[in-house]
């Protein structure tokens, strides 16, 4: 028993923190459960670097994909495609603004932000359409 417990501690050592890396569902419907349409569920994600995130056409019509200038230097961008699930694994620390592309204009984005990071000063250098940046400081918020 004992070294069955010690092997067991001595493997979750070696593997690092993706041992207990986390995996998120995230959500694409047209309409949430607080009456917003066009919603990620949930629309903020506190991660660790080595978590995944899940998305799940819960509607069709979605897809959802980091914003171009809205992830931290050094991060690969990703892009699910429309009515696919999709997970990418996010290893580099810092805030991702992502966003439903064919409904972008009607607000459709969240905020993933992994580790202990604060909002970057050029989080919204590009156009943001005015739902989408009221949306955005809002999940910001949760910073």
């Amino acid at each position: 028993m004992i070294r069955t417990l010690a092997t067991s501690l001595a493997l979750a050592t070696l593997m690092g923190t993706s041992a207990f890396a986390e995996t998120f569902e995230v959500q694409m419907l047209n309409k949430g459960s607080d009456g917003e349409r066009m919603v990620f569920d949930p629309a903020f994600v506190q991660a660790a670097p080595g978590d995944t995130i899940r998305f799940v056409a819960g509607d069709k019509s979605h897809n959802a994909e980091v914003n171009k200038g809205m992830l931290p230097e050094g991060a690969e961008a990703f892009a699910g495609k429309v009515n696919e699930e999709f997970e990418v694994t996010l290893d580099v620390e810092g805030v991702y603004g992502v966003i439903c592309k064919p409904h972008y204009a009607m607000g459709m984005v969240m905020t993933i932000a992994v580790g202990d990071v604060d909002v970057p000063a050029d989080f919204f250098e590009g156009r943001v359409p005015p739902k989408a940046k009221a949306r955005f400081e809002a999940q910001l918020g949760n910073l």
